[in-house]
């Protein structure tokens, strides 16, 4: 633990956001384990059921991946090239979990056929986690297609908030009363005159009649004015929402579709851009932003590194369940674990 007091208070956040990623995770696997147990305990019929029911996503992303497809085509058309850049390969990856996934749904009927109740419910719980990532990766391709359109309708507007901002900054420096009473008249004048090259860069941009990528400008904009900006133009909080909002969603989809590669210098970085990003202070906002976009880097720093490894079988996710969790009498993260004991443990 380190003795400075800044680096003592980083390490303890870095300790508070692997706690904060640690029992989310928790809380989104105790349903999991809920519904394995039940099937694996419980009489055919639940299986048969959860087997329908996966079947049924598993056609309904299925369809789905054409539309996807499409949308890839619409947003490599419409804007520049780094504007999809977070989402290229998402659906050739969905359809590499949508062929495991009807591997093992078919594996599971087969088991459940023979009466092999366990192998069949854990056959099923490999499948329906690779229907799920394919969800979720499909999922992203629509949600960014959506992002940049309301991203690229906010730039002018909060290009005008920008400028309202920085001539307040400058009204400022003229002796006019200054909502930065702690910024040096030097800073304040450094910061406004970082801002002015910025938007010049956006105005530009815009003008060239290239396609262009709608957050990237808007985050731009966001981060050279925050440093000045005194909450004239509430444009500004609105399009720093709409920035973060992307970024941890991006983030958060990488995680979950690579759990197994990506380490914890990713996921505290995106635990604590959750927890900033829930604020309304622009400054937070920013933050939150920054942190998203590093954990997205980190993640993808892990992908290159380690590859994809590969699926484990149904047998030993049926392994790994039983050795590691043999019935306990609480499982689950700050959500979920009270709701377990009640359930579990005799009245």
């Amino acid at each position: 633990m380190p003795e400075e007091g800044a680096s003592r208070r980083h390490a303890l956040a870095g300790i508070v956001g692997r706690c904060e990623e640690t029992g989310r995770l928790l809380d989104v696997r105790a349903a999991a384990l809920d519904t394995l147990r039940g099937l694996e305990e419980g009489p055919g019929g639940g299986l048969g059921a959860a087997l329908a029911v996966a079947e049924g996503r598993f056609r309904g992303l299925t369809a789905r991946t054409g539309g996807a497809d499409a949308a890839l085509a619409e947003l490599a058309e419409r804007y520049a090239p780094t504007a999809s850049a977070p989402v290229v390969g998402n659906v050739e990856q969905a359809k590499d979990r949508l062929v495991f996934a009807t591997t093992r749904l078919n594996l599971a009927r087969q088991a459940a056929d023979a009466g092999d109740v366990g192998r069949a419910a854990s056959r099923l719980r490999a499948a329906e986690g690779a229907i799920a990532q394919a969800g979720v990766l499909i999922d992203g391709v629509e949600r960014l297609r959506e992002d940049l359109a309301a991203a690229a309708e906010l730039v002018p507007a909060a290009l005008t908030g920008a400028e309202t901002e920085i001539a307040g900054a400058r009204s400022a420096l003229e002796g006019q009363p200054s909502a930065h009473p702690d910024i040096t008249p030097g800073e304040l004048r450094a910061r406004t005159g970082h801002a002015d090259v910025v938007l010049a860069g956006v105005r530009q941009e815009l003008a060239s009649g290239r396609p262009y990528d709608p957050l990237g400008l808007l985050r731009r904009i966001v981060r050279a004015v925050a440093p000045v900006a005194a909450g004239r133009a509430g444009v500004l909080p609105a399009a720093a929402a709409l920035c973060v909002r992307a970024a941890v969603a991006g983030a958060d989809d990488v995680v979950a579709t690579h759990r197994a590669v990506v380490g914890c210098g990713a996921r505290t970085r995106l635990a604590e851009a959750r927890r900033r990003a829930g604020t309304q202070n622009l400054d937070d906002m920013v933050a939150a932003d920054e942190l998203a976009e590093e954990a997205r880097d980190l993640a993808d720093q892990d992908i290159r590194l380690h590859g994809h490894p590969p699926e484990p079988t149904p047998d030993q996710t049926s392994a790994f369940l039983g050795g590691l969790l043999p019935h306990p009498p609480s499982y689950g993260g700050p959500r979920t674990s009270d709701r377990r004991r009640e359930v579990d443990e005799p009245r």
